[in-house]
Protein backbone atom coordinates (compact mmCIF):
# COMPACT_ATOMS: atom_id res chain seq x y z
CA UNK A 1 0.00 0.00 0.00
CA UNK A 2 2.80 2.59 0.61
CA UNK A 3 4.00 1.81 -2.63
CA UNK A 4 1.33 1.93 -4.75
CA UNK A 5 -0.05 5.41 -2.55
CA UNK A 6 3.73 6.62 -2.59
CA UNK A 7 3.17 7.49 1.61
CA UNK A 8 4.20 6.02 4.59
CA UNK A 9 1.48 4.43 6.64
CA UNK A 10 0.92 3.66 10.30
CA UNK A 11 -1.63 1.64 11.82
CA UNK A 12 -2.98 0.23 15.43
CA UNK A 13 -6.07 -1.87 15.34
CA UNK A 14 -7.42 -3.60 18.41
CA UNK A 15 -11.10 -5.88 18.63
CA UNK A 16 -11.92 -4.93 22.39
CA UNK A 17 -14.00 -8.16 21.98
CA UNK A 18 -11.06 -10.51 21.30
CA UNK A 19 -7.87 -8.49 22.34
CA UNK A 20 -6.41 -9.01 19.00
CA UNK A 21 -4.43 -6.40 17.78
CA UNK A 22 -3.18 -5.50 14.15
CA UNK A 23 -0.50 -3.11 13.76
CA UNK A 24 1.75 -1.65 10.96
CA UNK A 25 4.53 0.62 12.09
CA UNK A 26 2.50 1.53 15.34
CA UNK A 27 5.39 3.04 17.15
CA UNK A 28 6.59 5.74 14.42
CA UNK A 29 5.95 9.48 14.92
CA UNK A 30 3.86 11.25 12.62
CA UNK A 31 2.41 14.86 13.09
CA UNK A 32 -1.17 14.24 14.53
CA UNK A 33 -1.90 17.97 13.36
CA UNK A 34 -6.53 17.95 14.21
CA UNK A 35 -6.40 15.16 15.70
CA UNK A 36 -5.70 16.61 18.88
CA UNK A 37 -8.85 18.37 19.33
CA UNK A 38 -10.40 14.62 20.47
CA UNK A 39 -8.01 14.47 22.95
CA UNK A 40 -8.41 17.69 24.47
CA UNK A 41 -12.30 17.59 24.38
CA UNK A 42 -12.38 14.40 26.18
CA UNK A 43 -9.61 15.91 29.22
CA UNK A 44 -12.48 19.05 29.62
CA UNK A 45 -15.38 16.89 29.86
CA UNK A 46 -13.41 14.71 32.61
CA UNK A 47 -12.13 17.67 34.11
CA UNK A 48 -14.67 20.60 34.13
CA UNK A 49 -17.82 20.98 36.47
CA UNK A 50 -21.09 21.02 34.57
CA UNK A 51 -21.30 24.72 35.76
CA UNK A 52 -18.08 25.28 33.83
CA UNK A 53 -19.07 23.46 30.56
CA UNK A 54 -22.25 25.97 30.69
CA UNK A 55 -19.80 29.45 30.94
CA UNK A 56 -20.05 31.24 27.91
CA UNK A 57 -16.47 31.97 26.63
CA UNK A 58 -15.85 35.52 24.95
CA UNK A 59 -14.04 36.04 22.09
CA UNK A 60 -13.47 39.04 19.68
CA UNK A 61 -13.33 38.85 15.49
CA UNK A 62 -9.30 39.28 16.42
CA UNK A 63 -9.14 35.93 17.96
CA UNK A 64 -10.23 34.26 15.37
CA UNK A 65 -7.75 31.83 13.41
CA UNK A 66 -7.88 30.38 9.68
CA UNK A 67 -10.83 27.45 9.26
CA UNK A 68 -13.24 28.78 12.25
CA UNK A 69 -16.54 28.13 10.82
CA UNK A 70 -18.80 27.86 13.77
CA UNK A 71 -16.56 30.27 15.96
CA UNK A 72 -16.63 32.43 13.14
CA UNK A 73 -21.12 33.08 13.68
CA UNK A 74 -20.63 33.78 17.35
CA UNK A 75 -18.37 36.52 17.70
CA UNK A 76 -21.04 38.62 18.88
CA UNK A 77 -22.00 36.36 21.99
CA UNK A 78 -18.97 33.95 22.61
CA UNK A 79 -20.08 30.39 23.21
CA UNK A 80 -19.93 27.69 26.21
CA UNK A 81 -17.24 25.41 26.11
CA UNK A 82 -19.44 22.83 25.82
CA UNK A 83 -20.15 24.49 22.69
CA UNK A 84 -16.59 24.99 21.41
CA UNK A 85 -15.79 21.31 22.62
CA UNK A 86 -18.53 20.33 19.75
CA UNK A 87 -17.44 22.96 17.20
CA UNK A 88 -13.66 21.68 17.78
CA UNK A 89 -14.71 18.06 17.53
CA UNK A 90 -17.29 17.90 14.92
CA UNK A 91 -16.16 20.62 12.43
CA UNK A 92 -12.60 21.39 13.07
CA UNK A 93 -13.05 24.75 13.91
CA UNK A 94 -9.54 25.99 15.00
CA UNK A 95 -10.52 29.07 17.05
CA UNK A 96 -12.43 26.87 18.99
CA UNK A 97 -9.61 24.48 19.74
CA UNK A 98 -6.99 27.31 20.24
CA UNK A 99 -9.86 28.63 23.03
CA UNK A 100 -10.04 25.54 24.55
CA UNK A 101 -6.50 25.00 24.77
CA UNK A 102 -6.05 28.54 26.81
CA UNK A 103 -7.86 27.22 29.40
CA UNK A 104 -5.90 24.08 29.94
CA UNK A 105 -2.79 26.14 30.04
CA UNK A 106 -1.87 26.26 26.23
CA UNK A 107 -0.53 23.24 24.77
CA UNK A 108 1.65 22.33 27.18
CA UNK A 109 -1.39 22.04 28.86
CA UNK A 110 -3.04 19.26 27.55
CA UNK A 111 0.00 17.61 27.37
CA UNK A 112 0.55 17.52 30.94
CA UNK A 113 -2.85 16.16 31.24
CA UNK A 114 -2.23 13.10 29.31
CA UNK A 115 1.05 12.32 30.71
CA UNK A 116 -1.28 12.16 34.21
CA UNK A 117 -3.68 9.81 32.55
CA UNK A 118 -0.78 7.65 31.32
CA UNK A 119 0.11 9.15 27.32
CA UNK A 120 3.73 9.14 27.58
CA UNK A 121 4.57 9.81 23.89
CA UNK A 122 1.98 12.23 22.29
CA UNK A 123 3.56 16.27 22.32
CA UNK A 124 1.68 18.82 22.14
CA UNK A 125 3.57 22.30 21.64
CA UNK A 126 1.72 24.95 19.07
CA UNK A 127 -2.19 25.79 18.82
CA UNK A 128 -4.00 25.70 15.75
CA UNK A 129 -2.84 26.06 12.62
CA UNK A 130 1.04 26.03 13.17
CA UNK A 131 0.23 22.69 14.92
CA UNK A 132 -0.29 21.06 11.17
CA UNK A 133 3.04 22.24 10.01
CA UNK A 134 4.29 18.12 10.06
CA UNK A 135 7.75 19.14 8.99
CA UNK A 136 9.59 15.55 8.99
CA UNK A 137 11.84 14.70 11.75
CA UNK A 138 10.31 17.49 13.76
CA UNK A 139 9.06 15.63 17.18
CA UNK A 140 6.62 18.47 18.02
CA UNK A 141 2.61 17.74 17.80
CA UNK A 142 3.65 14.40 17.08
CA UNK A 143 2.29 11.12 18.46
CA UNK A 144 2.00 7.25 17.35
CA UNK A 145 -0.85 5.19 16.11
CA UNK A 146 -0.56 3.20 19.01
CA UNK A 147 -0.37 6.25 21.55
CA UNK A 148 -3.75 7.81 19.74
CA UNK A 149 -5.12 4.60 19.33
CA UNK A 150 -5.18 3.95 23.22
CA UNK A 151 -5.84 7.21 24.28
CA UNK A 152 -9.04 7.06 22.07
CA UNK A 153 -9.96 3.56 23.65
CA UNK A 154 -9.40 4.58 27.32
CA UNK A 155 -11.64 8.09 26.65
CA UNK A 156 -14.87 6.46 24.61
CA UNK A 157 -14.77 2.96 26.22
CA UNK A 158 -12.87 2.99 29.53
CA UNK A 159 -13.37 4.38 33.09
CA UNK A 160 -11.25 7.37 32.39
CA UNK A 161 -14.83 9.54 31.87
CA UNK A 162 -17.47 8.72 34.26
CA UNK A 163 -20.72 7.42 32.15
CA UNK A 164 -22.30 10.67 31.14
CA UNK A 165 -19.95 12.00 29.88
CA UNK A 166 -17.94 8.72 27.99
CA UNK A 167 -21.56 8.74 26.20
CA UNK A 168 -21.28 12.54 25.30
CA UNK A 169 -17.66 11.99 24.28
CA UNK A 170 -19.08 9.36 22.54
CA UNK A 171 -22.25 10.92 20.63
CA UNK A 172 -19.68 13.88 19.62
CA UNK A 173 -17.06 11.86 18.07
CA UNK A 174 -20.44 9.81 16.01
CA UNK A 175 -21.45 13.37 14.95
CA UNK A 176 -17.88 14.54 13.35
CA UNK A 177 -18.71 16.02 10.19
CA UNK A 178 -15.05 15.59 8.69
CA UNK A 179 -14.67 12.12 8.27
CA UNK A 180 -16.75 10.68 5.38
CA UNK A 181 -14.23 9.70 2.97
CA UNK A 182 -11.99 8.12 5.24
CA UNK A 183 -12.21 5.63 7.95
CA UNK A 184 -15.96 6.04 7.47
CA UNK A 185 -15.61 4.98 3.87
CA UNK A 186 -13.75 1.83 4.35
CA UNK A 187 -16.30 0.22 7.28
CA UNK A 188 -19.04 -2.52 6.43
CA UNK A 189 -22.67 -1.34 5.67
CA UNK A 190 -24.87 -0.68 8.87
CA UNK A 191 -21.87 -0.04 10.88
CA UNK A 192 -21.55 2.95 13.30
CA UNK A 193 -18.36 5.41 13.39
CA UNK A 194 -17.02 7.93 16.19
CA UNK A 195 -14.29 9.54 14.17
CA UNK A 196 -11.11 12.46 14.55
CA UNK A 197 -9.30 13.31 11.76
CA UNK A 198 -6.76 15.80 11.30
CA UNK A 199 -4.08 16.54 8.21
CA UNK A 200 -1.38 18.98 7.43
CA UNK A 201 1.45 19.49 5.42
CA UNK A 202 3.79 16.72 3.81
CA UNK A 203 0.29 15.20 2.44
CA UNK A 204 -0.42 14.33 6.44
CA UNK A 205 -3.32 12.71 6.53
CA UNK A 206 -4.83 11.16 9.62
CA UNK A 207 -7.89 9.80 11.76
CA UNK A 208 -8.54 8.12 14.57
CA UNK A 209 -11.88 5.96 15.33
CA UNK A 210 -14.08 4.13 17.40
CA UNK A 211 -16.19 1.69 15.54
CA UNK A 212 -19.50 -0.64 16.87
CA UNK A 213 -20.26 -3.41 14.22
CA UNK A 214 -23.96 -4.41 13.52
CA UNK A 215 -22.86 -7.40 15.94
CA UNK A 216 -19.59 -7.86 18.00
CA UNK A 217 -17.60 -5.72 20.44
CA UNK A 218 -16.32 -2.39 18.80
CA UNK A 219 -13.02 -1.96 17.48
CA UNK A 220 -10.45 1.01 17.86
CA UNK A 221 -8.63 1.70 15.08
CA UNK A 222 -5.53 4.76 14.38
CA UNK A 223 -4.73 5.17 11.08
CA UNK A 224 -1.87 7.77 10.08
CA UNK A 225 0.09 8.75 7.16
CA UNK A 226 2.35 11.45 5.61
CA UNK A 227 3.99 11.49 2.08
CA UNK A 228 7.25 13.39 2.63
CA UNK A 229 7.19 16.26 0.78
CA UNK A 230 5.74 19.58 1.54
CA UNK A 231 3.44 20.07 -1.13
CA UNK A 232 2.18 17.06 -1.63
CA UNK A 233 -1.12 16.28 -1.58
CA UNK A 234 -2.65 13.98 0.70
CA UNK A 235 -4.08 10.53 -0.48
CA UNK A 236 -7.20 10.25 1.21
CA UNK A 237 -8.11 7.15 -0.51
CA UNK A 238 -5.25 5.08 1.75
CA UNK A 239 -7.49 5.68 5.37
CA UNK A 240 -10.18 3.99 3.88
CA UNK A 241 -8.29 1.21 2.21
CA UNK A 242 -6.13 0.69 5.22
CA UNK A 243 -9.07 0.14 7.19
CA UNK A 244 -10.67 -2.48 4.96
CA UNK A 245 -7.81 -3.97 4.70
CA UNK A 246 -7.39 -4.37 8.79
CA UNK A 247 -10.92 -4.99 9.20
CA UNK A 248 -10.09 -8.04 7.01
CA UNK A 249 -7.08 -8.91 9.02
CA UNK A 250 -9.46 -9.34 12.10
CA UNK A 251 -11.96 -11.01 10.32
CA UNK A 252 -14.66 -8.36 10.86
Amino acid sequence: MERAHHARLGLFALDTGTGRTLTYRPDERFAHCSVFKALEGAVLLRRESDAQLDHVVRYRAADLAAYSPITGKHTGTGMTERQLIAAAMDYSDNTAANLLLDHLGGPHGLESDLRALGDETTHNDRPEPEVNEATPGDLRDTSTPRALGTDLRRFALGGTLPRQRREEYTGLLKKNTTGGPFIRAGVPKGWTVGDKTGNGGYGTRNDIAVLWPTRGAPIVLAVMSDRGTRNARSDDSLIADATRIALKALHR
